[in-house]
């Protein structure tokens, strides 16, 4: 997904029925102005993450991927996992913990850009095993998403302990 072209046609939508735009509107307008500018920002904020286009894609195709906690059995995967956080919880202890930081982001970084080139060759083939290896690329995208944040609130650990 080209994310300026997304970008662009948000701003445009959003001109478009913005509720400013029809202030001085009957009631049923500016209700409709609401409604349509709030579906365009859910919409924007869907298309726009990665995991929630996932989602959004994958109940376009049928498959109801739920809101039940799915069990990832890829043991290289959950090994990967364990040696991430290993090493987050050795940053504090590192002679340049910013930097131990910066390159647990950069490997997490890489295996999420791999894995949106998964479920895109998966969305392209969109077969029933398609699927299936596209929600679980999904959950191994949710996992790196939660590890992604617990880098960030300890690097703002870190900056704060700096002051």
């Amino acid at each position: 997904m080209d994310l300026g072209v997304l970008d662009s046609r948000y701003r445009e939508l959003q001109r478009t029925v913005h509720p400013d735009r029809f202030a001085s509107a009957g009631e049923a307008e500016r209700s409709l102005s609401m409604q349509q500018a709030t579906a365009i920002n859910e919409g924007y904020q869907t298309l726009k993450d990665p995991l929630k286009r996932g989602r959004y894609l994958l109940e376009l195709s049928g498959y109801n991927l739920g809101d039940e906690p799915h069990t990832i059995r890829d043991t290289a995967f959950l090994m990967e996992q364990m040696e991430l956080r290993e090493a987050l919880g050795e940053v504090r202890g590192s002679s340049d913990p910013f930097a131990a930081l910066e390159t647990i982001m950069e490997r997490i970084a890489t295996d999420i850009v791999s894995l949106q080139a998964q479920l895109r060759e998966n969305f392209e083939r969109a077969g029933a095993a398609d699927l299936e290896a596209a929600a679980g690329a999904l959950m191994k995208m949710q996992f790196f998403r939660r590890l992604q944040e617990e880098v960030m609130d300890l690097e703002a650990a870190l900056e704060d302990e700096l002051v």
